[in-house]
């Protein structure tokens, strides 16, 4: 319960930086970003478990966390661009 916690907590911080490395206007504001750096950041954990990175009841570490959510704020904005369109 604690590592799920600690992931949402690393997230929203990762959430927080990506918005700040990828200015733009987004559909959502911050709130989204937060969000969305959140799912980045459990993303990045379980994939990172998946390849081999990370043990059982360990999170993604900082950076990590912080790439997930560029990349689900990317591919946010790619969707949210052509639904618009």
């Amino acid at each position: 319960m604690l590592n799920l916690l600690w992931i949402i907590i690393i997230g929203f911080v990762a959430g927080a930086v990506a918005k700040l490395l990828m200015p733009g206007k987004d559909p959502g504001g911050f709130l989204i970003t937060t969000a969305l750096g959140i799912a980045g950041a459990v993303i990045s954990t379980y994939l990172g478990r998946f390849i081999g990175w990370y043990q059982t009841g360990e999170s993604a570490g900082f950076i990590a966390a912080i790439v997930g959510a560029i990349i689900v704020l990317v591919v946010y904005r790619l969707i949210k661009k052509k639904s618009s369109a």
